[in-house]
């Protein structure tokens, strides 16, 4: 397979809220996101679909919502998500952000070692668990290069839920308020990792490392919960964006997840273009999956399978992207709808709650 034909990285991740505005309001004013598209849910046009990420949304940076109002409460489970992480750049910008949501009246966990990076933990209005993540030190901590993923790697002791010095975790943050997001801090670079649940970590290796082709990165465990597994896939050296992330529980001691305000719809892959998501069609097809039809989402083309424990994931080209419909400047100011459904524009406009975006400026760099 050459490189072109290859999974590429993360290129979104689809939750589900209740509120389209508070939800707009908390992803953009508190984390400093773009609003970078307002429209509806293709397979269901009365609903707002809501698009999040850096200045253009780039694949890997896009965080989507499907707005299901009076919808009930989701929990993470077996065949869903646990959570999706951020990236920022080092320590002192993890600290900042612990400082700003601490003081936003967000309750957070950590700063947590997690040895491969650092991280906190929070959740949005609708209850989804958000990390935030350190680029580094990265996987060669423990692991060659060239033999990334190969053996078991069990936690350090010291950073075992059962050994870590709480008082110490609570206490430490940014020793001033923040109360404007700073270059250093900026979530423009998108997601770290997503990290989902299975109830058989070796099937799950055979679906993203054997049959996506995603390099294996890590095998280790939970450091929440040593008793389980914890393995990592990704793309090349496995960078933060290209990751995505197991655990493996019970299934006589896990339930599964039920999608519903705060828990994940899917996640998308990204690939190249529409003739290598052909080739990936016919080579899932070809596995005994079911696998979706091609899909025009407008601005980029989908197909939907789903993991071993039923979690839906998609695979998207990496274009057109947003700016097919808008300029760069006015990204998210309008309702835009595909073609097919312009005609019943009126219609979904009065099923609609107005929305009320603040304008976007980029992270100032200090």
């Amino acid at each position: 397979m050459s490189s072109n034909d290859a999974i590429q990285g993360i290129h979104h991740i689809t939750l589900v809220c209740g509120d389209a505005q508070r939800t707009v309001n908390f992803y953009t004013q508190v984390l400093g996101l773009r609003f970078v598209k307002r429209t509806v849910n293709f397979d269901d046009p009365g609903s707002y679909h809501l698009y999040f990420g850096n200045e253009v949304g780039s694949p890997g940076s896009a965080v989507t919502f499907f707005e299901w109002p009076g919808a009930p409460k989701g929990h993470f489970g077996i065949g869903g998500t646990h959570h999706f992480a951020l990236i920022v750049n080092d320590y002192d910008g993890l600290l900042k952000w612990k400082r700003r949501l601490v003081d936003l009246g967000l309750s957070v966990d950590g700063p947590l070692d997690r040895h491969y990076f650092k991280s906190i933990y929070f959740t949005d209005p609708d209850g989804c668990i958000l990390e935030i993540a350190t680029r580094g030190p990265g996987w060669t901590i423990d692991e060659a290069p060239d033999a990334l993923g190969t053996g078991f790697r069990e936690p350090p002791a010291e950073m075992m839920i059962n050994n870590r010095d709480e008082a110490r975790i609570v206490a430490e943050t940014w020793p001033e308020a923040v109360p404007e997001i700073t270059g250093d801090m900026a979530l423009s670079q998108g997601m770290h990792h997503i990290t989902a649940i299975g109830s058989d970590i070796k099937r799950t290796q055979a679906f993203f490392g054997d049959l996506l082709g995603m390099r294996r990165v890590k095998m280790t465990s939970n450091f929440d919960d040593p008793t389980s597994a914890h393995w990592y896939w990704g793309v090349g050296d496995g960078r933060p964006g290209t990751l995505i992330t197991y655990f493996e529980r019970d299934p006589l001691k896990t339930r599964h997840a039920q999608i519903g305000r705060g828990q994940t719809h899917h996640f998308a892959l990204a690939v190249a273009d529409e003739e290598v998501q052909l080739m990936w069609r016919e080579k899932l097809v070809a596995a005994g999956l079911r696998v979706t039809p091609v899909l025009d989402r407008e601005y980029f083309k989908s197909i939907y399978t789903n993991d071993p424990d039923g979690h839906i994931v998609e695979l998207a080209t990496v274009g057109p992207g947003f700016a097919v419909d808008e300029a760069v400047e006015d990204l998210g100011k309008h309702l835009k709808l595909p073609p097919w459904l312009e005609r019943n524009r009126s219609e979904i406009e009065e099923s609609l709650r107005p929305l009320t975006v603040p304008e976007w400026r980029p992270a100032e760099v200090r």
